[in-house]
């Protein structure tokens, strides 16, 4: 199968090198590259990609027009993966992407695309409706590096079952399906993995993205 992929970045020679990146992949094909998020929804509704890759900062806004336009594919075309890119390890920004659903995002430093493999390999991630989500974004976020004991290790397995589902973008009605419980069970099983994640006391950050950051970042 060969992934469509409709690419934005405003700066000229980086939106080369990105679309030279995923051309080199056989399984991905670039069927527009654009200058800005206008250009950007255009090149969307003509082609109606598979996956969208992003910078974060593009004309007219130039502030989160590549959040805004991941925001609006989360429902106008759900099916539509999104990988944003960004110079800042601002965890706000992965927070806001993420904060309709972690399926199909993926949240990547800027300095990651020239790793090998990396940008590809978040691209096939979400257009499988899977989550990656920057290493460094996720320790800003939890305000320090990871633990040596992992805090997902409080869960119970039916805990981790259900966090991984939350990871996956499933909401509490189908995470009671898959796991033949009650949408009142599953809730139940979610306040304790917050508790167990010491989430509880935390205001700024939703609990659910929270934990689900936490999940991606240890695996």
């Amino acid at each position: 199968m060969v992934l469509s992929v409709v690419l934005a970045e405003d700066n000229l020679l980086v939106r080369e090198g990105v679309a030279a990146l995923l051309r080199a992949a056989p399984d991905i094909r670039v069927v527009a590259a654009c200058p800005d998020a206008d250009s950007l929804r255009q090149a969307i509704t003509a082609h109606d990609p598979d996956v969208v890759v992003t910078d974060i900062r593009m004309p007219p806004g130039l502030d989160d027009d590549g959040v805004r336009v991941a925001v609006e594919l989360r429902r106008q075309r759900p099916r539509v993966g999104v990988v944003v890119l960004s110079s800042r390890d601002d965890p706000d920004y992965a927070l806001a992407l993420m904060e309709g659903g972690t399926g199909g995002r993926a949240y990547l430093l800027k300095e990651r695309v020239a790793q090998p493999g990396e940008l590809v390999h978040a691209v096939r991630e979400v257009a499988a409706g899977r989550s990656v989500v920057d290493q460094q974004v996720v320790q800003r976020l939890l305000q320090a590096g990871r633990p040596a004991e992992s805090p997902l290790r409080r869960l119970s397995p039916r805990e981790t079952e259900v966090l991984a589902g939350m990871a996956e973008g499933a909401n509490n009605t189908v995470i009671a399906e898959r796991m033949f419980l009650t949408v009142r069970g599953v809730e139940r099983h979610i306040n304790a993995i917050f508790a167990k994640l010491d989430l509880t006391g935390h205001q700024d950050y939703h609990h659910r993205v929270r934990a689900v950051l936490m999940y991606l970042a240890d695996h």
